[in-house]
């Protein structure tokens, strides 16, 4: 219309009432009392009983830029009643976008409510799977494009879904690395519904804008989980760092993702040294090949899968001892704040809170007397509030460890089932690995250090042992 008013081949424009024109009052101002006076194009809203034509200075001056500001603030409210109404849907769990997440469809009985699909849920798992086994996103969209698999998109459009995606580079959408690391970071596969993540700038633009993660809705629980949540940490931990793919292409070696520089803590690189027909696979410290002082920290891989293969025999052993012997204690009633004594972490944490409130207290005492200003008072005042939140938030990690516990069962939480599983290793494997350990550092001497998966947990056990002993020795019961 405004191309046609700019050629000159329209003098009149007819609506019905002025929000039809627009609900912007600027912009339909301007082009009531601007733009179409320049163009010589009169302006009729039939039921606002407005016409340029015939219209005082009164009403083009007063009563014009009033209902237009009416409109404006109609719009303004609206947007707000609707941005309130999926706030909350969000926040109680219910889905409320246009397609389901692939991997999931929306239900048949609530639409705003997810069920897995399971052709679709079956290509997600596979390539949570397949990343597991140490390949790389590239490598991963190569083999599904191999095997025919439709991707995402096209996918949904086979389904007679109208779905379209800014992502999309051919009349063919294909599967790419970055499609597979979006499904591979979306923590709704693991049962978490997760919405909000872009907004609006306001009601009058349309481009969106990314919000902080701090900010997103999360609702667990909400539907079923496609991956195990242990599985998606395990992901996210191996995205961090890079996992490139053996000589052969197809995956990474044993390590990739674990095996680090206990100095310099970067990830070390794997090596092949031929000679006279003889290959020895080794790792080495990529820092001072780069001139940054660190040392070589070699180590060969046969020496690096027999030392880690021990540590990890004698972990398990130890941990699947404790565990058995706690596992009576799903079938009793235990008192958490009798427990929570014999934590030496929540202790520590407890007097730690508690010296914040006492160092907060003395600031008002410290202000009267002079010692400090008001200013050092608000600066310190903030300090001591921040820490004793962190040491909360500490507090209560520490605590809710040993709820889960509870809740549970002590041969739950610590998966003693695996345990026992694993205990028959003789040889390492990458599924082993990824399951128990969440860390291999490497030092000069070929000095090697272990961290594993479950480590607080395993705390909590040693504190629940402790607990039960003393009640035993002391000729009482254990049920609260």
């Amino acid at each position: 219309m405004m191309a046609d008013i700019e050629a000159g081949n329209v003098n009149c424009v007819i609506v019905k009432d002025l929000s039809r024109l627009g609900r912007d009052y600027i912009e339909a101002g301007r082009l009531i009392q601007k733009t179409f006076p320049a163009f010589h194009v009169r302006f009729i809203a039939l039921t606002d009983n407005f016409d340029s034509l015939t219209a005082d200075s009164n009403t083009k001056s007063l009563v014009l830029p009033v209902k237009n500001f009416i409109n404006d603030s109609y719009c303004r409210d609206i947007s707000q009643k609707v941005k309130s109404c999926q706030k909350t849907k969000r926040e109680q769990g219910k889905f409320i976008g246009a397609f389901a997440v692939y991997g999931y469809r929306k239900s048949e009985e609530d639409k705003n409510r997810l069920c897995p699909d399971d052709y679709a849920a079956q290509i997600v798992r596979n390539i949570f799977a397949w990343k597991l086994d140490g390949m790389s996103a590239q490598a991963i969209a190569q083999r599904l494009n191999g095997l025919g698999v439709l991707s995402p998109m096209e996918y949904k459009k086979s389904l007679g879904e109208n779905y379209a995606t800014g992502f999309r580079t051919n009349i063919t959408a294909k599967w790419s690395a970055v499609a597979v690391k979006r499904i591979l970071t979306n923590e709704m596969y693991t049962g978490v519904m997760v919405q909000g993540k872009k907004e609006k700038a306001n009601y009058k633009v349309k481009k969106m804008i990314e919000k902080p993660k701090e900010e997103w809705i999360r609702v667990e629980g909400t539907h079923e989980a496609i991956i195990f949540r242990e599985d998606f940490e395990i992901v996210q931990e191996l995205l961090r760092f890079d996992t490139r793919a053996k000589a052969d292409g197809t995956c990474a070696h044993l390590f990739s993702g674990l095996l680090f520089c206990g100095d310099c803590k970067e990830p070390m690189y794997r090596r092949i040294n031929r000679y006279k027909g003889i290959s020895k696979v080794y790792f080495i410290c990529p820092t001072r090949n780069r001139g940054r002082g660190c040392t070589r920290h070699s180590i060969l891989e046969d020496d690096l899968k027999t030392v880690v293969l021990r540590i990890l025999q004698t972990y398990i052993a130890v941990f699947l001892d404790r565990g058995i012997q706690l596992e009576h204690i799903q079938k009793v009633e235990v008192n958490f704040e009798e427990v929570a004594r014999f934590d030496k972490e929540i202790e520590r944490l407890r007097k730690e809170q508690e010296k914040y409130l006492n160092l907060r207290a003395g600031l008002h005492e410290d202000l009267k007397t002079g010692l400090i200003t008001e200013t050092d008072f608000k600066n310190f005042r903030a300090i001591y509030e921040k820490k004793y939140e962190e040491a909360k938030g500490a507090l209560q990690k520490q605590e809710e460890m040993i709820k889960q516990l509870f809740r549970n069962g002590v041969t739950s939480g610590v998966k003693l089932e695996r345990f026992k599983e694993a205990m028959k290793l003789t040889t390492l494997d990458r599924d082993i690995l990824l399951c128990f350990v969440r860390r291999i550092e490497v030092f000069e001497g070929k000095k090697i250090y272990v961290e594993f998966r479950g480590e607080e947990e395993f705390y909590k056990m040693l504190v629940l042992q402790e607990y039960v002993s003393e009640k035993k020795e002391n000729g009482e019961d254990v049920m609260a």
